[in-house]
């Protein structure tokens, strides 16, 4: 076996498995589900059903053998609108149970796995709450909201054994693959700096709002959990909550998470030794906004460095591509994102390299999908595409960007202790405080 997929095999970033058809339609789906034996079925459910946490399901249902059981969300809003949907899914709704709060659907003993695709600062919570359940889970990115979450949702998945996907499903897509593939086999020579980032021309800052009444329908205070207690704001709620600190992280870990990830495997590193960033609300001093519309991070490793580059509101990013990673090299520079992937040559280098555009040409998501359900059978954990630890390390990752930007300081690791050195910081920001009575449970 070479060093690249003994590598890979490690990392928990493995490119095969079965892959169904995109094309075939859920009507094809449902009629093999018919002739699945009982034994091979399985009873799932979706807990925060909005945005991610709906695709996953879409992706998940048309697998053979895969039955939704439950709905669970906060607001009655969502929950309606997708009982709706559900007839276009080839789903009969009368099969589907829904609920407010996920302990209850947790009890259900006929539950075998949950989607988590609920706002950041839920992830940890309802992850380890499934795995104590006795639930395989697949919970969407960032993992988690502190890198302290991070750890203790590893640790409740090894106390518990439960199956635990990350849902980085770029992870499943064979075109990222093959680029790191080619970043390992030494063609790119020395890489000294490998750059990412994420130019988003259709996200602009937000207008200020004021508070307002609770929707009706939505549970308020289910939906806040263990943040902070605050009046109704709008821009607060769905979707852009991602741009609060009491509920997510911004570009560095909507996005980040995602393509730092790819860095991270093709310089095989985990940890870096210094954080610091420059950046701002600079599109629009006045928004909404907390987290930064322009930051670059850089991650200080031996012998090389990782930038991070983001802007809201802007699309013309690096090589002509609003997002992405470029590994450059001293023959040439390996430039991947969600598209595909080609190498543009050093020129004036004598061992310079070129690869023409190679297209992706798979369903990330859906393969992510059955990658999760292949192993839900087969509990073989090694076989994961994106195992809960390596979804902690990237999150922690991107965290630590965020905590350098948050306190304006140069930040040093200590790969011994697995702390900032600077004990006030690894106080304030290693865990999320929780808060309305909730806690992390006891692993």
């Amino acid at each position: 076996m070479s060093s690249r997929r003994k590598f890979i095999r490690n990392a928990a970033f493995v490119g095969g498995g079965s892959l169904l058809a995109p094309a075939v339609n859920n009507r094809a789906f449902a009629y093999f589900k018919n002739r699945i034996a009982p034994s091979d079925q399985l009873n799932v459910a979706a807990i925060g059903i909005n945005g991610m946490g709906w695709s996953d399901l879409n992706a998940l249902v048309k697998i053979p053998g895969v039955n939704l059981v439950g709905l669970c969300d906060v607001d009655k809003n969502v929950l309606d609108k997708r009982m709706g949907e559900l007839g276009k899914m080839n789903i009969d709704s009368r099969q589907v149970k829904t609920y407010r709060d996920h302990r209850d659907l947790l009890d259900r003993k006929d539950l075998d796995a949950v989607i988590i695709g609920t706002p950041d600062h839920w992830h940890a919570l309802i992850m380890m709450h499934a795995c104590a359940a006795g639930k395989d889970v697949y919970v969407e990115k960032p993992v988690g909201n502190s890198i302290g979450e991070c750890r203790e949702m590893v640790k409740a998945q090894q106390k518990y054994n439960r199956v635990v996907q990350a849902g980085q499903w770029q992870r499943s897509q064979q075109h990222f693959a093959d680029a790191i593939d080619f970043v390992h086999s030494g063609k790119l020579g020395n890489i000294r700096t490998v750059k990412v980032w994420c130019y988003l021309d259709w996200k602009q800052p937000l207008d200020v709002k004021p508070d307002a009444p609770v929707p009706p329908g939505v549970d308020y205070a289910q939906w806040l959990g263990p943040a902070p207690t605050r009046l109704f704001n709008p821009n607060r709620f769905h979707f852009t909550f991602r741009w609060f600190w009491d509920y997510a992280g911004g570009l560095m870990t909507d996005w980040g998470v995602h393509l730092l990830d790819y860095a991270l495997l093709g310089m095989k590193v985990a940890i870096p030794k210094s954080i610091a960033t420059v950046g701002g609300k600079f599109a629009k001093p006045n928004s909404a906004d907390e987290t930064p519309d322009t930051l670059m991070a850089m991650y200080e490793f031996e012998g090389f460095n990782i930038v991070w580059d983001h802007a809201v509101g802007i699309g013309n990013g690096n090589y002509g591509r609003d997002h992405g990673i470029a590994f450059i090299g001293n023959n040439g520079t390996l430039v991947l994102n969600r598209q595909g992937w080609e190498v543009i040559e050093e020129k004036k280098n004598a061992d310079k390299v070129a690869v023409p555009f190679q297209k992706s040409v798979d369903v990330g998501l859906d393969k992510h999908m059955i990658n999760f359900v292949d192993v839900i059978k087969s509990r073989k954990m090694q076989d994961l595409h994106c195992p809960i630890q390596a979804g902690a390390d990237i999150a922690s990752f991107a965290q630590m960007g965020n905590i350098a930007y948050r306190t304006g300081q140069k930040l040093y690791w200590d790969a011994d202790k697995m702390a900032f050195t600077d004990a006030a910081i690894q106080e304030k920001y290693f865990m999320k405080e929780y808060h309305n009575g909730y806690k992390l449970p006891s692993v």
